[in-house]
Protein backbone atom coordinates (compact mmCIF):
# COMPACT_ATOMS: atom_id res chain seq x y z
CA UNK A 1 0.00 0.00 0.00
CA UNK A 2 1.17 3.36 -0.96
CA UNK A 3 1.46 6.37 1.42
CA UNK A 4 2.70 8.85 -0.90
CA UNK A 5 -1.52 10.23 -2.14
CA UNK A 6 -4.47 10.92 -0.19
CA UNK A 7 -6.89 7.89 -0.69
CA UNK A 8 -10.02 7.18 0.46
CA UNK A 9 -13.15 4.68 -0.03
CA UNK A 10 -14.07 3.08 -2.94
CA UNK A 11 -17.75 2.53 -1.49
CA UNK A 12 -19.44 3.12 1.14
CA UNK A 13 -19.55 0.37 4.30
CA UNK A 14 -21.94 -0.08 6.98
CA UNK A 15 -21.98 -1.90 9.63
CA UNK A 16 -23.43 -2.53 13.11
CA UNK A 17 -22.32 -3.37 16.38
CA UNK A 18 -22.12 -2.95 20.75
CA UNK A 19 -20.60 -0.19 22.01
CA UNK A 20 -18.18 -1.67 24.85
CA UNK A 21 -19.10 0.72 27.30
CA UNK A 22 -22.85 2.44 26.30
CA UNK A 23 -23.99 -1.45 25.56
CA UNK A 24 -25.90 0.46 23.17
CA UNK A 25 -26.17 -1.49 19.53
CA UNK A 26 -24.86 1.27 17.24
CA UNK A 27 -24.84 1.78 13.29
CA UNK A 28 -21.98 3.08 11.70
CA UNK A 29 -21.56 3.91 7.81
CA UNK A 30 -18.22 5.24 6.40
CA UNK A 31 -18.59 7.07 3.03
CA UNK A 32 -15.88 7.95 0.51
CA UNK A 33 -14.92 11.50 0.93
CA UNK A 34 -12.97 13.81 -1.39
CA UNK A 35 -9.17 14.82 -0.68
CA UNK A 36 -8.27 17.19 1.57
CA UNK A 37 -11.90 15.95 3.11
CA UNK A 38 -9.88 14.35 6.49
CA UNK A 39 -11.64 12.53 9.15
CA UNK A 40 -15.22 13.29 10.06
CA UNK A 41 -17.54 12.32 12.37
CA UNK A 42 -20.81 12.66 11.69
CA UNK A 43 -23.71 11.81 14.50
CA UNK A 44 -26.90 11.21 12.61
CA UNK A 45 -28.94 11.02 15.36
CA UNK A 46 -28.30 14.89 16.03
CA UNK A 47 -30.29 17.32 14.04
CA UNK A 48 -27.73 19.99 14.29
CA UNK A 49 -24.22 20.91 15.25
CA UNK A 50 -23.18 16.85 14.63
CA UNK A 51 -19.98 16.82 12.94
CA UNK A 52 -16.98 15.90 15.38
CA UNK A 53 -13.11 16.07 14.20
CA UNK A 54 -11.26 13.54 16.09
CA UNK A 55 -7.96 15.79 16.99
CA UNK A 56 -5.95 15.89 19.63
CA UNK A 57 -7.04 18.56 20.91
CA UNK A 58 -10.25 17.69 20.59
CA UNK A 59 -10.35 14.50 23.20
CA UNK A 60 -12.03 14.76 26.22
CA UNK A 61 -11.61 11.63 28.09
CA UNK A 62 -8.88 9.25 28.00
CA UNK A 63 -10.33 6.90 30.56
CA UNK A 64 -10.38 3.28 28.89
CA UNK A 65 -10.82 4.30 25.60
CA UNK A 66 -10.50 7.90 23.86
CA UNK A 67 -13.36 10.13 23.04
CA UNK A 68 -13.66 13.51 20.96
CA UNK A 69 -15.95 15.99 21.53
CA UNK A 70 -17.18 19.45 19.47
CA UNK A 71 -17.75 22.71 20.74
CA UNK A 72 -21.57 21.79 21.57
CA UNK A 73 -20.93 18.61 23.26
CA UNK A 74 -21.63 16.36 20.61
CA UNK A 75 -19.35 13.36 21.22
CA UNK A 76 -18.20 10.32 20.07
CA UNK A 77 -15.91 7.67 22.12
CA UNK A 78 -13.92 4.77 21.60
CA UNK A 79 -12.75 5.60 18.28
CA UNK A 80 -9.18 3.76 18.45
CA UNK A 81 -9.63 0.99 16.94
CA UNK A 82 -11.10 2.32 13.70
CA UNK A 83 -8.80 4.88 13.58
CA UNK A 84 -5.97 2.88 13.59
CA UNK A 85 -7.51 0.76 10.78
CA UNK A 86 -7.83 4.34 8.81
CA UNK A 87 -4.20 5.14 9.36
CA UNK A 88 -2.83 1.36 8.63
CA UNK A 89 -4.68 0.98 5.23
CA UNK A 90 -3.94 4.86 4.36
CA UNK A 91 -7.24 6.17 4.47
CA UNK A 92 -6.91 9.55 5.07
CA UNK A 93 -10.90 10.88 3.96
CA UNK A 94 -13.56 9.49 4.98
CA UNK A 95 -16.67 10.52 6.42
CA UNK A 96 -17.96 8.33 9.69
CA UNK A 97 -21.83 8.09 9.97
CA UNK A 98 -22.68 7.08 13.54
CA UNK A 99 -26.23 7.24 15.49
CA UNK A 100 -25.26 7.33 18.76
CA UNK A 101 -21.68 8.63 20.67
CA UNK A 102 -19.49 5.31 20.93
CA UNK A 103 -18.38 3.40 18.13
CA UNK A 104 -18.87 -0.54 18.09
CA UNK A 105 -16.48 -2.49 19.90
CA UNK A 106 -16.78 -5.83 17.50
CA UNK A 107 -14.27 -7.88 18.38
CA UNK A 108 -12.25 -5.92 20.28
CA UNK A 109 -9.92 -5.33 17.96
CA UNK A 110 -9.59 -3.86 14.10
CA UNK A 111 -9.84 -6.51 12.85
CA UNK A 112 -12.92 -5.94 11.59
CA UNK A 113 -12.86 -2.51 10.52
CA UNK A 114 -9.56 -3.42 8.26
CA UNK A 115 -11.49 -6.39 6.49
CA UNK A 116 -14.96 -3.95 6.14
CA UNK A 117 -12.54 -1.43 4.50
CA UNK A 118 -10.53 -4.08 2.28
CA UNK A 119 -13.65 -5.30 1.11
CA UNK A 120 -14.90 -2.01 0.00
CA UNK A 121 -11.74 -1.34 -1.67
CA UNK A 122 -9.39 1.84 -1.16
CA UNK A 123 -9.66 4.81 -4.14
CA UNK A 124 -6.49 6.29 -5.04
CA UNK A 125 -6.42 10.43 -5.44
CA UNK A 126 -3.18 12.17 -7.19
CA UNK A 127 -3.30 14.44 -4.49
CA UNK A 128 -0.49 14.51 -2.28
CA UNK A 129 -0.75 13.79 1.32
CA UNK A 130 1.26 15.40 4.03
CA UNK A 131 3.04 13.93 7.29
CA UNK A 132 4.59 15.20 10.26
CA UNK A 133 8.05 15.02 10.70
CA UNK A 134 9.72 15.30 14.04
CA UNK A 135 12.44 17.42 14.50
CA UNK A 136 13.55 17.03 18.14
CA UNK A 137 13.03 14.53 21.33
CA UNK A 138 9.70 15.31 23.38
CA UNK A 139 9.10 13.05 26.36
CA UNK A 140 6.06 13.11 28.90
CA UNK A 141 6.30 11.03 32.19
CA UNK A 142 3.71 10.43 34.69
CA UNK A 143 5.78 8.45 37.65
CA UNK A 144 7.08 5.47 36.31
CA UNK A 145 4.90 5.56 33.19
CA UNK A 146 6.66 7.42 29.78
CA UNK A 147 6.29 7.95 26.72
CA UNK A 148 8.53 9.56 24.01
CA UNK A 149 8.76 10.43 20.56
CA UNK A 150 11.83 11.75 18.52
CA UNK A 151 12.92 12.11 14.91
CA UNK A 152 13.17 9.25 12.56
CA UNK A 153 14.59 8.34 8.96
CA UNK A 154 11.62 8.13 6.87
CA UNK A 155 9.23 5.28 9.25
CA UNK A 156 7.08 5.07 12.30
CA UNK A 157 8.88 2.91 14.67
CA UNK A 158 6.47 2.12 18.27
CA UNK A 159 8.58 0.26 20.77
CA UNK A 160 6.31 -0.61 23.70
CA UNK A 161 6.37 -2.22 26.52
CA UNK A 162 3.63 -3.56 29.33
CA UNK A 163 4.55 -3.86 33.31
CA UNK A 164 2.14 -6.06 35.10
CA UNK A 165 2.28 -8.23 38.74
CA UNK A 166 -0.16 -10.55 36.91
CA UNK A 167 1.89 -13.75 35.73
CA UNK A 168 -0.06 -14.21 32.39
CA UNK A 169 0.74 -10.84 31.19
CA UNK A 170 3.70 -9.76 32.89
CA UNK A 171 6.03 -7.57 30.71
CA UNK A 172 5.43 -8.17 27.43
CA UNK A 173 7.50 -5.40 24.64
CA UNK A 174 7.33 -4.86 21.30
CA UNK A 175 8.94 -3.07 18.29
CA UNK A 176 7.26 -2.19 14.90
CA UNK A 177 7.83 -0.31 12.17
CA UNK A 178 4.15 1.03 11.03
CA UNK A 179 4.61 1.89 7.63
CA UNK A 180 6.89 -1.29 6.54
CA UNK A 181 5.94 -4.26 8.92
CA UNK A 182 3.42 -6.69 8.18
CA UNK A 183 0.96 -5.50 11.37
CA UNK A 184 -2.16 -8.53 11.19
CA UNK A 185 -1.44 -9.69 14.85
CA UNK A 186 -1.31 -6.04 15.59
CA UNK A 187 -4.83 -5.03 13.86
CA UNK A 188 -6.08 -8.69 15.63
CA UNK A 189 -4.87 -8.13 18.89
CA UNK A 190 -7.67 -7.67 21.19
CA UNK A 191 -8.70 -5.10 24.58
CA UNK A 192 -8.06 -6.68 27.61
CA UNK A 193 -8.79 -6.30 31.21
CA UNK A 194 -8.28 -8.23 34.76
CA UNK A 195 -10.90 -9.82 36.34
CA UNK A 196 -10.81 -7.99 39.31
CA UNK A 197 -11.10 -4.72 37.50
CA UNK A 198 -14.61 -5.71 35.72
CA UNK A 199 -16.49 -4.89 38.72
CA UNK A 200 -14.89 -1.89 39.05
CA UNK A 201 -15.36 -0.50 35.44
CA UNK A 202 -18.91 -1.91 35.47
CA UNK A 203 -19.16 0.61 38.92
CA UNK A 204 -17.90 3.39 36.74
CA UNK A 205 -21.09 2.79 34.20
CA UNK A 206 -18.45 1.71 31.81
CA UNK A 207 -18.25 -1.98 30.22
CA UNK A 208 -21.71 -2.51 29.70
CA UNK A 209 -21.28 -4.04 26.32
CA UNK A 210 -18.59 -5.98 27.68
CA UNK A 211 -18.37 -9.88 27.10
CA UNK A 212 -16.07 -12.87 26.48
CA UNK A 213 -16.52 -12.41 22.63
CA UNK A 214 -15.10 -8.74 22.62
CA UNK A 215 -12.29 -8.82 25.59
CA UNK A 216 -9.81 -10.82 26.91
CA UNK A 217 -10.17 -11.66 30.34
CA UNK A 218 -7.33 -12.51 32.47
CA UNK A 219 -7.81 -14.10 36.16
CA UNK A 220 -5.29 -14.98 38.14
CA UNK A 221 -3.27 -17.19 35.60
CA UNK A 222 -5.83 -17.83 33.23
CA UNK A 223 -7.51 -16.50 30.16
CA UNK A 224 -11.34 -16.59 30.77
CA UNK A 225 -11.89 -16.61 26.69
CA UNK A 226 -12.40 -20.24 25.86
CA UNK A 227 -9.84 -20.01 22.64
CA UNK A 228 -7.41 -18.63 24.33
CA UNK A 229 -4.90 -15.52 23.20
CA UNK A 230 -4.72 -14.91 19.12
CA UNK A 231 -1.16 -14.18 18.92
CA UNK A 232 2.05 -14.34 21.89
CA UNK A 233 2.18 -10.67 22.28
CA UNK A 234 -1.72 -9.89 22.39
CA UNK A 235 -1.52 -7.40 25.05
CA UNK A 236 1.25 -5.26 24.30
CA UNK A 237 0.07 -5.60 20.59
CA UNK A 238 -3.07 -4.38 21.35
CA UNK A 239 -1.45 -1.45 23.01
CA UNK A 240 0.45 -0.78 19.89
CA UNK A 241 -3.15 -0.97 18.08
CA UNK A 242 -4.39 1.84 20.29
CA UNK A 243 -1.48 3.97 20.12
CA UNK A 244 -1.22 3.83 16.27
CA UNK A 245 -5.35 4.60 16.39
CA UNK A 246 -4.36 7.98 18.82
CA UNK A 247 -1.24 8.70 16.73
CA UNK A 248 -3.81 9.22 13.59
CA UNK A 249 -5.61 12.36 15.98
CA UNK A 250 -2.73 14.27 15.11
CA UNK A 251 -4.19 14.34 11.06
CA UNK A 252 -1.86 13.50 9.16
CA UNK A 253 0.87 10.29 9.12
CA UNK A 254 3.84 10.87 11.34
CA UNK A 255 7.76 10.23 10.35
CA UNK A 256 8.99 9.63 14.26
CA UNK A 257 10.48 6.99 16.47
CA UNK A 258 7.87 6.57 19.61
CA UNK A 259 8.94 4.69 22.72
CA UNK A 260 6.68 4.01 25.27
CA UNK A 261 6.17 2.16 29.41
CA UNK A 262 3.26 1.41 30.45
CA UNK A 263 1.11 4.27 28.42
CA UNK A 264 -2.09 4.34 27.40
CA UNK A 265 -4.93 6.75 25.40
CA UNK A 266 -3.85 9.05 27.92
CA UNK A 267 -0.41 9.15 27.55
CA UNK A 268 -0.39 9.13 24.09
CA UNK A 269 -2.62 12.50 23.85
CA UNK A 270 -0.56 14.42 26.58
CA UNK A 271 2.57 13.67 24.11
CA UNK A 272 0.55 15.01 21.38
CA UNK A 273 -0.55 18.14 23.00
CA UNK A 274 3.24 18.58 24.26
CA UNK A 275 4.47 18.56 20.89
CA UNK A 276 1.96 20.43 19.01
CA UNK A 277 2.26 23.39 21.72
CA UNK A 278 6.11 24.55 20.01
CA UNK A 279 6.32 25.03 16.25
CA UNK A 280 10.22 23.64 16.64
CA UNK A 281 9.25 20.11 17.40
CA UNK A 282 8.03 19.32 14.16
CA UNK A 283 7.31 20.11 10.55
CA UNK A 284 4.60 19.08 8.71
CA UNK A 285 5.84 18.44 5.06
CA UNK A 286 3.92 17.64 1.97
CA UNK A 287 5.30 15.07 -0.67
CA UNK A 288 5.79 16.29 -4.17
CA UNK A 289 7.24 13.04 -6.44
CA UNK A 290 5.84 9.84 -6.43
CA UNK A 291 8.73 7.65 -4.60
CA UNK A 292 9.97 8.16 -1.57
CA UNK A 293 13.58 7.41 -0.69
CA UNK A 294 13.05 4.15 1.87
CA UNK A 295 16.29 5.36 4.24
CA UNK A 296 16.02 8.77 4.78
CA UNK A 297 13.60 11.91 3.62
CA UNK A 298 15.51 13.43 0.72
CA UNK A 299 14.44 17.42 1.53
CA UNK A 300 14.19 18.04 -2.32
CA UNK A 301 10.90 15.67 -2.18
CA UNK A 302 9.24 17.50 0.40
CA UNK A 303 7.63 20.84 0.99
CA UNK A 304 7.12 22.30 4.32
CA UNK A 305 4.17 23.67 4.76
CA UNK A 306 4.40 24.89 8.34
Amino acid sequence: MSYLTQKTLKKEISFSGIALHSGFNVNVCIKPAKPNFGIVFKRTDLKINNLIYPSFMNVTNTLLNTTVENEFGAKVSTIEHLMCALFGLGIDNALIEIDNEEVPILDGSAKNFIENIKFSGIEISNVPIKVIKINQEVIYKEGDKFISIKPSAVSLEIDFELKYKNNIIGNQRNKVKVYEDDLTEIYNSRTYCLYEDVELIKKQGLAKGGSLENAIVVKDDKILNPGGLRNSKEFVNHKILDCIGDLFTSGYRIIASITCSQGGHYLTNQLLRKVFQNKENFSILEIKEKNLPHSLINKNLLRSIA
